[in-house]
């Protein structure tokens, strides 16, 4: 569907603009919380393999480009703090992303009404 910009009321232009900068949002959140299920899963196999070793080994934790030595427990209890951290994160970008879906939608078939009639 094609529609001549120059035909259309300066209230549907704005509502034109809403909908594409909505639009370009829900794409920014759906990424944002995609690499955010992915850093969680990466953060949930480490909680598994940490929990696999043997408390007297010899562990390591990346800081930057350096590994660094560390317990077991300690970092253990990082990771878990940081699977919280993005558990919390991630209800918010997919509470968002529903919000923006859903004010997409309506705007969408407020303009499909107006550009019927």
């Amino acid at each position: 569907m094609s529609i001549n910009l120059e035909n259309l009321s300066e209230e549907q232009k704005k509502k034109l603009l809403n909908l594409n900068n909505l639009q370009q949002s829900y794409e920014f959140i759906t990424t944002q919380r995609l690499q955010v299920e992915s850093t969680l899963r990466e953060t949930e196999l480490a909680i598994e393999e940490l929990e696999k070793i043997n408390p007297d080994d010899i562990v390591y934790k990346a800081i930057g480009g350096i590994l660094v030595k560390s317990e077991k427990n300690k970092l253990l209890d990082e990771k878990k703090s940081l699977k919280v951290t993005y558990e919390m994160r991630l209800k918010t970008l997919k509470q968002k992303e529903d919000r923006v879906k859903n004010q997409i939608e309506t705007l969408r078939k407020s303009l499909e009404a107006e550009f019927q009639k």
